[in-house]
This record gives C-alpha cells, structure tokens and sequence, in this order.
C-alpha cells in the first residue's frame, strides 16, 4: 500500500496516527516561481463560474474552478498547470493523474468543510494542495471525538499533504473572511483510478 513520505528537513508534520498524516511544507516553491505561475494561472485557465443545487434552491459556488487530467493521452493543461505537476510529482514521488483548480478571488470566496469523494481516488495515495497567490486559512476538524481542529494559513508557494486515511477522519474547508486577503489559486493533485475507453474508471463513474 502507497504511504505517504515527505522529502524536505523543514516539513511541518501536523497529524501522524491511526487517521492518518498531514504535513505542511511551506517554501516548496520558491516565491518569484509562485508568484509567476499565479499570474500565468489567471489569465490562461479557462475558469468556470459553477452553480449547485442546495436544499431546494440553485446557488453560485463561491470561487471558479478548473480540472485537467495530466495523462500523456489527454489535451495538454496549460504550461504553468504542467509545469506546476512536474515539480510537485518530481518532488514528492507519487504518480498524479489529475488535477483540480480553485480560484478564490477576494474573501467571501471559500469552500465548506468536506472530505474528498474516496470513490474517485485510488486508495493509498496522498492528496497534495499546492497554494499560490494570497494566504488563505484552512480549518482542518476531526470528524470523531475529541474532534481536534487544525487552522492553518496557507502560503504562497506552500505544499499541504493529507493521506489518503484523513478523508475517512477529517472534513478541511476555507471559510469565508472579512480579513483583507489576496486572490489565491490553489491545485489539488490528486491519483485517480485508470479510465477505460468508456470513460469510466475501474470504481464506477470518473
């Protein structure tokens, strides 16, 4: 079974246990490399403005978003989004497949407490959030008692690892801020399960 393994001496290990591991690694990328791909990432990605049905009602979700696959047989992201998924998959070992983009552009942007969909994840593998742009904090709670909570300011240029047992353990959101914040990018990687020509995966539905 894949495990989780950082790589750099000034790793922040926040969570190491029966649920799982989380590590912060801020400084992963370099700051004028970060502040140069949030540029390029703002303006080449085809952003999307998504609505959701909640409860009896459609809503905007609250900041845009964007998905590339990065197999060698699928369109090309954008230079900036390869690049990006070069460094993280060079550095951390584990074969990304996908990527997904959350542009958060002002403070009343955010996404609720969740956890990933595991049926869309090979199980074993790590989820790695790349954060580019301003700082945004993420609130990280157990799920079970004595639910411990983890508020964590995300740096340009930071790496977030989760294992892929937090999912079971933890919800991890971005609330809303009234705290003047930049916009931030931020890109999930994430090892999702091999499509077949149908497109769908060995799991179910891709």
């Amino acid at each position: 079974m894949p495990q989780l393994s950082l790589f750099r001496p000034d790793e922040g290990v926040l969570v190491d246990d029966t649920t799982g591991r989380i590590a912060y690694t801020p400084r992963f990328v370099d700051g004028p490399t970060a502040l140069a791909w949030f540029a390029e990432l703002r303006e080449s990605v085809p952003w999307k403005a998504e609505r959701r049905r909640m409860y009896d009602r459609e809503v905007d979700v609250p900041r845009l978003t964007a998905h590339f696959d990065l197999g060698l047989e699928d369109p090309a992201p954008p230079a900036a989004v390869r690049r990006a998924a070069d460094h993280v998959i060079g550095l951390t070992a584990v074969p990304f497949n996908s990527v997904g983009l959350n542009f958060y552009r002002h403070g009343r942007d955010s996404v609720a407490p969740h956890n990933d969909h595991l049926e869309v994840l090979v199980e074993g593998f790590p989820i790695a959030l790349l954060s580019l742009g301003g700082t945004r904090r993420m609130t990280i709670r157990a799920k079970q008692p004595p639910r411990r909570a983890l508020d964590l300011d995300l740096e340009p240029g930071s790496l977030l690892m989760m294992s892929y047992a937090t999912q079971l353990h933890y919800t991890h959101g971005v609330p809303k801020t009234s705290d003047p914040v930049g916009p931030r990018i931020s890109l999930a990687f994430r090892v999702k399960p091999a499509r077949t020509a149908a497109g769908e995966d060995v799991a179910g539905r891709y």
